[in-house]
């Protein structure tokens, strides 16, 4: 370890702090599955301290990212590329129709980001690889929005809709009776975009028909269909 890293490490402290990169956060502390990625500009807070980290001999730091509550962790090497907050991050509030004004841009992300190269990426979210949540995420934080992380809790986070009621925009949810483990934007007339998996999926961005029709992977993913919802207002987080 460098000593400009220990210094700037030691000098960190719980709190919330802003990326100043993309950065990867991880789902334990040995850094080695990606959970979620933060974008320049998010916010994190911080909630262990140096002194912790040496206590437990450990190479990486606990974090919260502040706009969707999600926890993880980062390793020490990036915390070079974090920097102290002046201004605590307070969630936008959006009424329904603000929302739905907003939708064709977030179509159009989504579709943007089909178009460039891109394969499938457990924990992605900030492109050009994305899981299939981190892409309803990114595409709805584009124009300001912010919902959960994982597709579990976007569809707890959604206002149920039939299959009937369903409108472009509205996110579309697959799995098992328990959980929703996969979740797709609904493109209208049918047809929905999402990011899925190199096994039984498409290994990155793809337009599909939301319906029996269609090769082998079409199918599997309609018999796991378990319902929409729509987006309706934006995640508030936790105080702290």
């Amino acid at each position: 370890m460098s000593s400009n890293l220990k210094s700037k490490i030691q000098n960190l402290k719980s709190g919330e702090y802003q990326c100043l990169a993309n950065l990867n956060i991880y789902d334990s502390p040995s850094c080695d599955r990606l959970a979620t990625q933060a974008a320049t500009g998010r916010h994190l807070w911080v909630t262990s301290n140096y002194q912790d980290v040496e206590t437990l001999h450990t190479t990486s730091l606990q974090v919260c990212l502040c706009e969707d509550d999600y926890p993880g962790w980062l390793s020490l090497s990036d915390c070079v590329l974090l920097q102290p907050c002046t201004v605590p991050y307070k969630a936008k509030n959006f009424v329904e129709s603000e929302i739905k004004k907003r939708l064709p841009e977030v179509i159009a992300f989504t579709q943007k980001a089909m178009q460039q190269p891109n394969y499938y990426l457990w924990g992605g979210t900030v492109g050009p690889n994305y899981d299939c949540s981190g892409l309803m995420q990114a595409a709805f934080a584009s124009v300001g929005i912010r919902i959960p992380r994982d597709a579990d809790q976007q569809e707890a986070f959604t206002q149920p809709v039939t299959m009937k009621e369903l409108q472009p925009g509205d996110l579309v949810f697959f799995g098992s009776s328990q959980k929703a483990t996969h979740v797709g934007l609904y493109l209208g007339d049918g047809y929905y975009i999402h990011s899925s998996g190199k096994d039984k999926g498409r290994n990155g961005i793809a337009i599909d028909p939301l319906s029996e029709q269609g090769d082998e992977i079409c199918q599997s993913y309609y018999q796991q269909l378990r319902g929409a919802g729509r987006v309706v207002r934006s995640y508030e987080p936790q105080r702290r």
